[in-house]
């Protein structure tokens, strides 16, 4: 699979082709009742969904666009999400010291395209600005309230672009925005996001963009966790194998998606916050009203005939679970990087990623996994990780079954768990303090003698490769049903990964 859509209409054209798209035709309230219909097809593996007739606004909604590992593969032009690792290996040789991104960046790629290669092309003009609002009006469009105790309707999948006042460097991110009235929107982006830190470190007006129903990978791209000097826009180069063109914005010195369907422009005054939330968030837990800045909207651009994006997250699985999933495979050899023993890594989604990794290392020498736990907590935001189950390099980190065998068999909590303090998720309602608080670590490892364990540690049973050969050399003769598959020796394969694959 190598097809990547140039934009949102290619990419409902790209869905429906592959029988991967339900078009509704029946009015549908974006109070409350999407979310239910949208969440009751993600959670059976369900099409996306492209509703026609949305109450109160003329716009059609396009919603569940990523919310089946299938659809996530056909977003991103792959058959499997490790194909995208494979993408964007060298990429992320920006990371490795002694190399830095200046030496990098002009470096040939070996077979893929470079970031230079991918940087953002400038256009005079594109199908974002066909039209431009006389007075902006957000009421026009079909923003979702999703949850009953919702603070209002939110903005769910935008790409809010920023500028690092310190750089000039852009950033693009993936943060809600509460509609409070018909100009302007709270603005939620937390104190470890990019974003906030463009707001804590300038001072005066800060312009902003959003940019709504993209192409798929470049709204994949702004939900990235990527360091503040690379261009989240050119990793999406990389990724769709093509440069995205952007515009100049109409009324802030900013350049938008010239693809996109929507665009609003805007400025939050730096100082100005107002309440924003609840929020019914990816945690399964509604996030509280906190103080957040205001985007006061200066323009509204869009196609002739827009669509609107939406998504819903919510008490896990939700849409944003194939989202995190990319992202862990894609982010792999970053973590290889500086933890070279690593051999796979797992975030749970029910987790809600941050709250649980586990850690498949080859172990050296003694106290390996607590290094790894220890670097998991200082390697950018894997830093607001909760628990860290470290595991031998032979268990199948997302197969949770076999992880739990090895926690149950392996560990002696009086020796074997770590307890630490750390910065956590400041969407995180656990912890006392707001984005702080403890830290678990598990050594799910075989120990050593040099670790002082003074027995022999036994050996996993496992029948002998001959046995399992000629074994499964008769299984035909033995008129049995059962496929011919390993047995109950500890190496099984195909994680929950492949065995949620729809």
């Amino acid at each position: 699979m190598s097809v990547v859509a140039g934009d949102l209409r290619a990419w409902i054209a790209l869905l429906r082709e592959h029988g991967e798209l339900a078009e509704v035709t029946a009015e549908v309230d974006p109070h409350l009742e999407i979310t239910e219909i949208a969440d009751r097809v993600m959670k059976a593996g369900g099409p996306a969904l492209y509703f026609t007739s949305v109450r109160g606004s003329r716009l059609p909604l396009l919603i569940n666009q990523f919310g089946t590992e299938r659809r996530m593969c056909l977003a991103l032009g792959v058959d499997e999400l490790e194909d995208v690792r494979r993408r964007v290996q060298d990429v992320f040789e920006l990371l490795a010291p002694p190399k830095g991104f200046a030496e990098m960046i002009g470096a040939a790629g070996t077979g893929l395209r470079t970031l230079r290669d991918s940087k953002p092309k400038i256009v005079a003009s594109g199908p974002c600005q066909e039209v431009v609002m006389a007075e902006p009006d957000l009421d026009l469009l079909p923003i979702m309230t999703c949850w009953p105790d919702d603070g209002g309707p939110f903005i769910t999948l935008p790409s809010v672009i920023t500028r690092d006042p310190v750089s000039g460097g852009r950033n693009v991110g993936m943060y809600r925005l509460q509609k409070q009235s018909r100009t302007t929107l709270g603005l939620h982006w937390q104190i470890h996001k990019d974003a906030a830190a463009d707001w804590r470190e300038g001072a005066g007006r800060m312009e902003v963009a959003v940019a709504l129903g993209t192409d798929p990978i470049t709204a994949y791209a702004g939900s990235l966790p990527l360091p503040r000097h690379i261009d989240e826009l050119a990793v999406a180069g990389v990724l769709r194998g093509d440069r995205v063109e952007l515009v100049k914005a109409k009324t802030v010195d900013l350049e938008v998606p010239a693809n996109a369907e929507i665009v609003i422009e805007g400025y939050c005054e730096r100082g100005e916050l107002a309440p924003e939330g609840p929020f019914g968030d990816h945690t399964g837990y509604y996030t509280p009203v906190e103080p957040f800045p205001v985007l006061h909207v200066t323009a509204i651009t869009h196609r002739r005939d827009p669509i609107y994006p939406s998504i819903v997250v919510g008490v896990p699985p939700s849409e944003d679970v194939w989202l995190g999933k990319a992202t862990e495979r894609m982010f792999l050899p970053a973590v290889q990087m500086t933890m070279p023993e690593v051999v796979d890594y797992d975030l749970p989604f029910a987790g809600a990623f941050h709250n649980c990794c586990i850690v498949a290392i080859r172990k050296a020498f003694p106290g390996h996994a607590r290094k790894v736990m220890h670097a998991v907590w200082g390697t950018g935001l894997l830093s607001l990780t909760k628990a860290v189950v470290v595991v031998d390099d032979w268990v199948d980190v997302h197969d949770y079954e076999q992880v739990i065998w090895q926690v149950g068999a392996n560990v002696d909590p009086m020796r074997d768990v770590l307890l630490s303090q750390g910065p956590l998720d400041q969407l995180d309602h656990a912890p006392s303090l707001q984005s702080l608080g403890g830290k678990l670590g598990i050594d799910a490892t075989a120990k050593w003698a040099s670790e002082g364990y003074p027995r022999t540690w036994p050996e996993v049973a496992r029948m002998s490769d001959a046995v399992r050969t000629r074994v499964s050399e008769r299984w035909g003769e033995l008129g049995l049903a059962m496929p011919p598959t390993a047995g109950g020796d500890g190496r099984r394969r195909g994680g929950l990964l492949r065995r949620r694959r729809t």
